[in-house]
């Protein structure tokens, strides 16, 4: 496979503050002139950050670690870990196409990835989200076929699965990865015949799987700073990746520190979960919701107010026209539905320390709910009542 530069390229690269100190950690623990070995993991957190390896970027860990340049270009165009161009901002899908894969129906899984991401591999979905290539054995040839979706293995898959994964993706969802066809990990497809002892008491998934739930860091790497790189499967700019989710289509259940995502205040909160269908909870206490700001915080006037629950991607897919609502335009839309508001019931539902908060936190359109009743109107079209009924009802 022939792997060249891509013709476009940034003016310059610099890790961040936390990853400069994660790649100088990492540089220490090798001896003083043998600092090269850390090429690897450097140019891994490189791409990381940016997406993709661009040649400044291997020029900067080249210089950090006392290389020629051709030497660090060496190692990014032999591993095909490493992504040359751009990719697609949710994720990049390599499939493997050697001899098991191909057997078991990796050029099926190739065909949907022509489909629904681009004809040519290494090019850019039309909504810039996704892109795609064949790649050589992974060494899963037990599930095959499978690929390899941002850091992680999806195994037994079907065109059918590939194509269901693909739109969860692009939904905002982070499905688990391992095997999709019900098996836990390698074991014969009709279930274990040997070695039953085994099963007892073991974790939920296999080691592989269940480390990328633990960790819920699977499709790219959230900085240091707790600010992320990019998390476009959130609909939003702000915290940590969503909690990964089941097959079944149901969130995993929150493991503590994971599934959370930073306000624009600072404070965490929990993702809502789908069977909430986007209402807010009755109290601080309650599974998945907002924290209360402290009584302190309420009489400084520091609160904000209170954060409504947040939908990390519209339910079965399909978000409200929230445009029915008067006062809300293409603009408004789309930072509702960054900060996880996709359903007129969610709206409907919002209490008035809750309004006040997302009136504050309306970039550039700040007041825009109270001053529009969209709780009023959202309540009338969450009913099933008309567009001319809600804007009635604004005017009133």
């Amino acid at each position: 496979m022939l792997r060249r530069l891509h013709k476009d390229q940034p003016a310059a690269f610099a890790f961040t503050p936390a990853n400069l100190a994660w790649a100088r950690g990492q540089i220490s623990k090798y001896p003083e002139g043998r600092q090269a070995s850390a090429i690897i993991p450097l140019l891994w957190r490189a791409q990381e950050q940016e997406g993709w390896l661009s040649r400044p970027a291997i020029e900067h860990v080249a210089d950090m670690l006392g290389m020629a340049y051709i030497r660090a270009l060496e190692v990014a165009t032999f591993y095909f870990m490493f992504q040359l161009q751009p990719v697609g901002s949710v994720a990049h899908v390599q499939i493997c196409g050697t001899t098991s894969c191909m057997i078991c129906g990796a050029e099926d899984l190739v065909a949907v990835a022509k489909e629904l991401i681009a004809k040519t591999p290494h090019t850019l979905s039309a909504d810039g989200k996704f892109s795609w290539e064949e790649v050589e054995c992974m060494g899963a040839c037990a599930n095959a076929p499978m690929a390899q979706i941002g850091k992680d293995y999806y195994e037994d898959l079907t065109p059918e699965k590939l194509r269901e994964l693909i739109g969860r993706f692009s939904r905002g969802e982070v499905p688990v990865p391992g095997p999709q066809n019900g098996r836990y990990a390698s074991e014969p497809a009709g279930g274990l015949t040997s070695l039953r002892e085994f099963e007892p008491g073991r974790k939920q998934y296999n080691a592989s799987v269940q480390a990328a739930v633990d960790l819920a860091d699977t499709v790219k790497r959230i900085d240091g700073t707790e600010v992320p790189l990019t998390t476009p499967w959130l609909g939003s700019s702000l915290g940590k990746p969503a909690a990964v989710t089941p097959a079944s289509g149901r969130p995993a259940e929150p493991k503590p520190g994971a599934g959370a995502v930073a306000d624009a205040t600072g404070a965490t909160v929990q993702e809502a979960k789908a069977s909430s269908r986007g209402k807010p909870a009755s109290d601080g206490n309650a599974p998945n919701a907002t924290p209360l700001a402290t009584p302190q915080a309420k009489a400084s006037g520091q609160a904000g107010g209170i954060r409504p629950a947040s939908l990390a991607a519209p339910r079965d897919g399909k978000a409200d026209d929230l445009k029915l609502i008067v006062g809300i335009g293409p603009k408004l839309e789309a930072l509702c539905n960054r900060l996880g508001f996709f359903h007129f019931d969610q709206i409907a539902n919002w209490t008035e320390a809750e309004v006040a908060w997302v009136d504050e936190n309306l970039e550039g359109f700040k007041g825009r709910v109270t001053r529009d009743k969209w709780v009023v109107q959202a309540r009338i079209l969450a009913a099933g009542g008309s567009v001319a009924e809600a804007e009635a009802a604004a005017k009133a």
